[in-house]
């Protein structure tokens, strides 16, 4: 395990019934229920943990590959990361697994995915994810 230098942390509560209950952070900033997606059984009428992870890797993985973009010198245009995360059975428990989907109309594909190997190399999420789950990288078009 890595040690870190924090920068930043922030702090969230989970009550309730887990999946069916309430997450808020300590700001306030995120204060939401949730629901179990109706393909797991649920009312799919809140949000749920995997939609919060696709947002968060999605952001995250967006400024990394900025990141390694301006150090390259190269300009990403209107560039964007889209982020599948699934759940699903994973031998006795569940798993996931995660498809980034990297639009960098500005580049040649060979370039734009380049930028976006190296930008999983330097992600947060993509570090904290390797070695534990699928994650697929790929720059498609818009």
């Amino acid at each position: 395990m890595q040690d870190i230098t924090p920068l930043y942390t922030t702090e969230a509560i989970a009550t309730g019934a887990g999946r069916d209950g309430h997450v808020r952070t300590a700001d306030g900033r995120v204060d939401m229920d949730l629901a179990i997606p109706s393909e797991m059984g649920g009312s799919g009428e809140g949000a749920n943990p995997e939609e919060l992870f696709a947002a968060g890797y999605a952001a995250c993985f967006h400024s990394a590959l900025q990141m390694v973009a301006r150090s390259a010198g190269k300009d990403l245009g209107d560039s964007s990361v889209g982020t599948r995360v699934s759940i699903g059975k994973a031998g006795e428990g569940f798993g996931l697994a995660v498809a980034l989907e990297v639009v960098v109309p500005a580049l040649p594909h060979d370039e734009a995915q380049a930028l976006a190997d190296k930008a999983h190399q330097v992600c947060p999420y993509s570090n904290a994810t390797r070695g534990n789950i699928r994650v697929d990288v790929s720059v498609v078009e818009d």
